[in-house]
């Protein structure tokens, strides 16, 4: 990882089924944070066009040119930026999360886990792989909303080497607390930092609480969104978290050969 990475989020409200209006919005937020000096930027989930899932299939059709336009703002300004879209493969729909870096490709990511509950699984299928990728800031983890209450997939990334875990979302109104105890719970325990953002303000019939974080690998809150559209920097310190792991040497005290392997 650089010594210092300063990164940022995009919170806004995404018009439902408005692809051209909500990438007018990101576009104009990558030029804020880039001008305000960041390095990586992370979307929320389903930006392009929020979950309409009447017209998933025409709006995934248009992420071709969504990711091309937003792979060029990568390029142009210099960033590393994620954010997750509808992505079609053959008959099948997925929430891909695709990582660019100054305008190349490090990796693509599906969402792993579907939230049954509001539906997900009847409309996208979910991805099987994890992806930590390298970047020209270091290590870089994805995972995508409802992933966060998977806490083995956090483990596997940062075993698998991530140091800063970039996690997309729409996440409703009533679950705030989780939201936050979640995401510092997944940085405490795997000593990396995480850059997530929600969407905020209404959409259809749900309605979005903002509060996008940027968190240390101690689990302080460096940078947290209210529930207005805006835009957060913080800079996360290499040196802290190679302090903090040295301090707490949770790596060095794991007993792998106790766990055993997870089953159902």
């Amino acid at each position: 990882m650089e010594p210092t990475v300063n990164a940022a989020v995009v919170q806004f409200n995404i018009a439902l089924g408005d692809i051209e209006a909500n990438l007018a919005k990101v576009e104009a937020g990558l030029a804020r944070c880039s001008a305000k000096g960041a390095q990586l930027v992370v979307l929320p989930e389903m930006w392009s066009a929020g979950y309409d899932y009447k017209r998933l299939r025409q709006h995934a059709d248009q992420t071709p040119f969504v990711e091309s336009r937003i792979k060029t703002l990568s390029e142009e300004l210099g960033l590393v930026i994620v954010g997750s879209l509808p992505e079609k493969q053959g008959d099948a729909i997925y929430n891909t999360a695709t990582l660019f870096d100054s305008g190349s490709e490090r990796g693509r990511y599906r969402k792993l886990h579907m939230f049954s509950t509001m539906g997900e699984d009847r409309f996208l299928m979910p991805g099987d792989q994890v992806l930590v990728a390298d970047t020209s800031l270091g290590r870089i983890g994805v995972a995508i909303c409802y992933d966060l209450r998977f806490p083995e997939l956090f483990r596997k990334m940062a075993i698998d080497g991530a140091e800063i875990i970039c996690l997309p979302a729409e996440w409703p109104k009533p679950r705030q607390e989780h939201w936050r105890t979640l995401l510092r719970a997944r940085a405490i325990e795997n000593q990396l930092f995480i850059a997530a953002a929600n969407c905020c303000g209404p959409q259809g019939k749900l309605d979005f609480f903002g509060m996008s974080l940027l968190i240390s690998s101690r689990g302080d809150l460096l940078a947290e969104g209210e529930e207005a559209a805006t835009e957060l920097i913080a800079t996360f310190d290499s040196r802290e978290m190679k302090d903090y792991r040295e301090q707490i040497r949770c790596y060095h005290d794991r007993r792998p050969e106790i766990y055993g392997t997870l089953l159902d």
